[in-house]
């Protein structure tokens, strides 16, 4: 295993120009292996473990509701690892813990046995992208940073694409030998992405070492923060809307057969893994806030469309209908989803990405977790009621964002900031609550774009919430 260990007195803790493309290569290795396991576990979550363990439905969900709860309590902990060790070691460990519990699923046939592996299983999928972030976050700054986001969300959707059709594969095996080779193959990718971690440089160096000054009291006394995760709360009940509660609608009020109903999720996978990076490249020229303000507008205006389809098409074009709209939630997610993943971990300071970075992912679980409850209800009432709550949700979440853009640090909102900085050439000295800027001349980046010392008038907050960047790389 090779560590790049960085001296404290240099100015940024990246790899290498001779092995920032190899870096970069493993971890979307790493990232597609691991979206090929999510791909072959999600859709048949519950056939897969119906068929390993012998337990009933009920006993299979509500087991997995209990595991997905109390794997919630365990986030706090993963910032504190996270903070401790660096996103790399917590990652390959979380992956670990994936292969090693999937591993055990085909010999987990009593109860307590099933609950004990949901648990591990669960922990490590909670506690996957909140390290993972903070691994990117280690690795890049600036544009560079995004750049690696995007290629992560693109790989995933690719990944999970490829997985579910490796999934449909295994279930033409007869009995349960599918679903036996479905575990066997899980536990292989999820190792093989742990490898592929493993392998990347270690690049933490000794400045970076985590201070755990504030600790947690930091991370929940930072409004802006808080508000950025309550708006991506809102939000995400539009990505989880897709899975959930779309296809009852197009089954039971737009009348789509069954089997075309998941051709909706088919072209959303396709359009976000093949146009996500380009999709990034346009959102980079916007304040993140505003670009993931306006990804949630679009959203809000598909889930219009969709609460007017049943009575406007019907018959043979209810599926172009169905597609077209479908097309346009897709844009809102592409537009959200580059600016707000970049926000979350821009704005989070060095020292304590970990903390942030977990309380940020409480926004997807909390969401996934009551999502099931409150769509359930909206779908009983009626598809007026779910796309109004859905479409109130998501603007809520805008205006949110939009009223946090005045308190976040000017590098976080992505204004006046250089954004030029790769792996190969970049010199960005990390966000401005970390560390202090290293040897030569540095310029500090304050809301509004202008350029001047903390020395110079720039005091308390403002100073605190500065951005220190060296060399001339430019947006």
């Amino acid at each position: 295993m090779e560590d790049t260990f960085v001296r404290s007195g240099d100015t940024a803790a990246v790899p290498s120009s001779g092995t920032d493309a190899r870096t970069r290569r493993r971890l979307v290795s790493a990232s597609l292996a691991g979206s090929i396991g999510d791909g072959i576990y999600v859709p048949l979550t519950m056939l897969f473990l119906h068929s390993l363990t012998g337990l009933s439905l009920t006993s299979i969900g509500a087991g997995l509701t209990v595991a997905g709860l109390c794997a919630l309590a365990f986030m706090p902990a993963t910032g504190v690892l996270i903070d401790r060790f660096g996103g790399r070691r917590v990652l390959i460990g979380v992956l670990a813990l994936r292969a090693i519990g999937f591993a055990a699923y085909p010999f987990a046939h009593t109860y307590p046995a099933f609950l004990t592996v949901a648990l591990v299983v669960a922990v490590g999928m909670w506690a996957s992208s909140p390290s993972q972030h903070a691994l990117i976050g280690d690795l890049a700054r600036g544009v560079e940073r995004d750049r690696l986001l995007a290629w992560d969300r693109s790989l995933r959707n690719a990944g999970m694409g490829c997985g579910s059709l490796a999934a449909a594969g295994m279930l033409a095996w007869n009995g349960t030998t599918g679903f036996v080779v479905a575990a066997e193959a899980l536990a292989a990718v999820f190792a093989l992405s742990a490898l592929l971690v493993a392998r990347i440089p270690h690049v933490r160096g000794p400045a970076q070492r985590p201070t755990t000054r504030g600790g947690y009291r930091q991370v929940l006394a930072d409004r802006p923060y808080l508000l950025v995760t309550t708006a991506n709360f809102l939000v995400a009940f539009g990505y989880t809307t897709q899975a959930m509660a779309l296809p009852v609608f197009l089954t039971r009020d737009i009348a789509l057969p069954d089997a075309l109903a998941g051709t909706v999720f088919a072209v959303n996978t396709a359009l976000v893994a093949l146009l996500g990076v380009p999709a990034t490249r346009l959102t980079l020229r916007a304040r993140r806030t505003r670009a993931a303000a306006l990804g949630a507008v679009v959203f809000a205006l598909s889930f219009a469309a969709f609460a007017a389809l049943p009575h406007f098409v019907g018959g043979a074009n209810a599926l172009v209908a169905v597609l077209a709209v479908a097309v346009l939630y897709t844009a809102g997610e592409l537009v959200h989803s580059a600016p707000s993943q970049s926000l979350s971990v821009q704005a989070a300071p060095d020292h304590l990405r970990g903390r942030y970075l977990s309380v940020y992912q409480l926004s997807w679980s909390v969401c996934r977790t009551v999502a099931p409850l409150l769509l359930g209800f909206l779908l009983d009432a009626g598809p007026w009621q779910l796309w109004t709550v859905l479409a109130l949700l998501v603007l809520t979440g805008a205006a949110v964002l939009l009223c946090a853009e005045r308190s976040l640090p000017a590098h976080a909102v992505g204004v006046g900031v250089g954004l030029g900085v790769g792996l190969g050439t970049g010199t960005g000295t990390g966000s401005g609550r970390g560390p202090g800027p290293g040897p030569g001349p540095a310029t500090t980046v304050h809301r509004g774009g202008a350029d001047q010392s903390p020395a110079a008038g720039a005091t308390g907050r403002d100073a605190h919430r500065s951005t220190s960047y060296t060399g001339t790389a430019g947006r």
